[in-house]
């Protein structure tokens, strides 16, 4: 990964922003020709006006000043025009660029291992693809080329200056020393200030995210005030963080106003002494005038330009650290699967979220094609882990899997997903309606289909219910369905994806009685003829699994049918009395 500092002259960093503008070199180009224009049309300003007052004003030439006042509103006119199509593509430039960039970072966010989700508060991931690449784009529209220009008017200005009168000049730029080494104080406080802003508003966007999602843990449980507290904190460092820009901009601006005014009077004295004395022209002191407003103006905004740029530094440094991370569930597959017999053989698995602490440990099973297995065992002993193996959400440390006799990394990432089915215990639903979470918006899945496996599974009837059936939008994480109608949703989007493959993860634990009898049929249904793996922690779902596999602390203890175990007299006849016998109604 490439380490970039958030300063606004790190060239390497620069250079990355900008070669996004590459594909519209025809538009910078454009862009950086228009500022060059306005540039050197300002000042010609003054330097009519300089000429108006000498030779037409003094000898009261009323026609000369006519024409001159009709050139100088049609060089304010021309001056406006150019100005503004400056400014527009300048914008359009930015607006494009950031178009592409959060393109990339969400197709890279996208790419991620789930260990990554797991280690990295998902507010940040949306301030990194939000808020931190629009500030980006402020570095194409208010950034280096306006900049440029600001830098560029200020050198014609001076020279303008110097060639009319040295001697005001110099007077002129008695306070220039000073104004440098404010500016370099103010832009390394500032640079500071936004870096520390952009991270206060990385921590208030993950916990407001994190929280609201959560919303029905903190009322359950009445933490409200408790994570208001919290809240209060995080929002006061924010404000904290802002309060000093703004204490930077109230020192810097007003001292640049004093020294403006300080190189107006030495102006004014010098030159009004000029004017009395005969060695400095009217036109000249007026010129001048002008010209420092001209000097201070872009003086004072390029303050704020290097803010603007340094703020885009500090963001793009936040994003090209994300676009740099190497993440991924390794893809060196050449094998693209059209369909799979279904064989699962696993050997001398061992995995570990974390490589010093092996959550599996020397695993080994096969399931024959048409098969289906049954993962078995208390909270903790590496069920989900073995299906995040098997869906290659995690890359693991030892050991190997063969799917039909291959090991599954020599097939395509993608290809190989496609045929497998997950349903899960913990039910996502998009903000959309029925139809397009059942597809996933996939055009090709037809809609007869749809209705056909929603009647298999027994969803039909109440997805018929709903106001608009299934064009029904079922909000945020499906907050309109219940527990049991979104597990259905998800046996009907595995259905019609027609895996041959399929793993369902604790499907029946969070539903009730009713639910789970069309569940037990609609798992019949959707396993028949295919190779499945079935995690529960309900003995009664799974005692028709070909095998059952008893975990316990990462290692499978027991394997055979449901008649075999009982009669072993071990963990799961042990389970089984739990959960049938007096004991206790459930397994935990």
């Amino acid at each position: 990964m490439s380490k970039v500092s958030g300063n606004a002259f790190d060239m390497s960093l620069f250079r990355r922003t900008f070669s996004y503008a590459r594909p519209y070199k025809k538009t910078v180009a454009l862009t950086a020709f228009l500022t060059v224009v306005v540039a050197f049309l300002a000042p010609l300003r003054p330097l009519l006006i300089q000429h108006t007052i000498d030779e037409y004003v003094v000898i009261f030439d009323k026609q000369g000043l006519t024409i001159m006042t009709l050139i100088l509103i049609g060089l304010l006119f021309l001056e406006a025009a150019i100005q503004y199509l400056q400014t527009y593509l300048a914008s359009w430039l930015g607006q494009t660029v950031i178009k592409d960039l959060r393109l990339q970072t969400y197709e890279k966010i996208i790419g991620f291992k789930t260990q990554y989700f797991d280690q990295n508060p998902i507010g940040r991931l949306v301030t990194r693809v939000v808020s931190d690449i629009e500030t980006i784009a402020e570095v194409f529209s208010q950034g280096l080329l306006i900049i440029f220009g600001d830098l560029l008017k200020l050198l014609v200005v001076l020279i303008f200056m110097f060639v009319t009168d040295w001697r005001l000049t110099l007077f002129s730029l008695i306070p220039i020393p000073f104004l440098i080494i404010a500016t370099n104080v103010f832009k390394k406080t500032i640079k500071t200030a936004f870096q520390e802003v952009r991270t206060e508003v990385s921590n208030l966007n993950a916990f407001v995210q994190e929280h609201v999602t959560g919303m029905s843990i903190v009322q359950l449980f009445n933490r409200e005030e408790v994570e208001l507290n919290k809240f209060t904190v995080l929002n006061k460092k924010h404000r904290n963080a802002h309060i000093k820009t703004v204490w930077a901009y109230s020192i810097f601006f007003p001292v640049v106003e004093l020294l403006s005014a300080v190189s107006m009077a030495a102006l004014v004295w010098w030159g009004t002494s000029g004017v009395i004395e005969g060695y400095v022209s009217m036109g000249n002191l007026v010129a001048f005038i002008l010209y420092i407003y001209m000097l201070y103006r872009p003086i004072r905004e390029l303050a704020d330009r290097f803010n603007t740029l340094q703020m885009g530094m500090v963001s793009s440094e936040r994003v090209f650290n994300v676009l740099d991370t190497e993440s991924y569930v390794e893809d060196k597959g050449s094998i693209s699967p059209q369909k799979f017999k279904g064989d699962i053989e696993v050997k001398n698995l061992s995995f570990g979220y974390d490589e010093s602490n092996l959550i599996l440990k020397n695993i080994n099973f096969s399931v024959k094609a048409g098969e289906s297995l049954a993962l078995v065992g208390t909270t903790g002993s590496g069920k989900t882990s073995i299906i995040n193996v098997l869906g290659r959400y995690y890359d693991f440390q030892k050991g190997e899997v063969l799917i039909d006799g291959v090991n599954f990394k020599e097939y395509k990432l993608k290809d190989y997903r496609k045929r497998l089915a997950l349903v899960q215990q913990d039910v996502l639903l998009f903000s959309d309606t029925i139809l397009n979470n059942i597809t996933l918006n996939n055009e090709d899945v037809p809609f007869n289909k749809i209705v056909e496996a929603a009647k298999e599974v027994g969803a039909h009837d109440f997805i018929m219910s709903l106001p608009g059936n299934y064009m029904y939008n079922v909000r945020e994480r499906g907050a309109m369905l219940s527990v049991g109608q979104r597990q259905l949703i998800s046996f009907i989007r595995a259905y019609v994806s027609d895996p041959d493959i399929l793993i369902l993860d604790e499907a029946t634990s969070s539903i009730d009685t009713v639910t789970e009898e069309l569940i037990k049929r609609s798992t019949e249904i959707l396993t028949k003829g295919r190779t499945s793996i079935i995690v529960a922690h309900r003995l009664s779902t799974i005692q028709k699994a070909d095998k059952i596999a008893v975990l316990h602390k990462g290692e499978i203890v027991e394997i055979g049918s449901h008649q075999e175990l009982l009669r072993k007299n071990g963990h799961y006849k042990k389970y089984y009395k739990i959960q049938f016998g007096k004991e206790a109604p459930t397994l935990t």
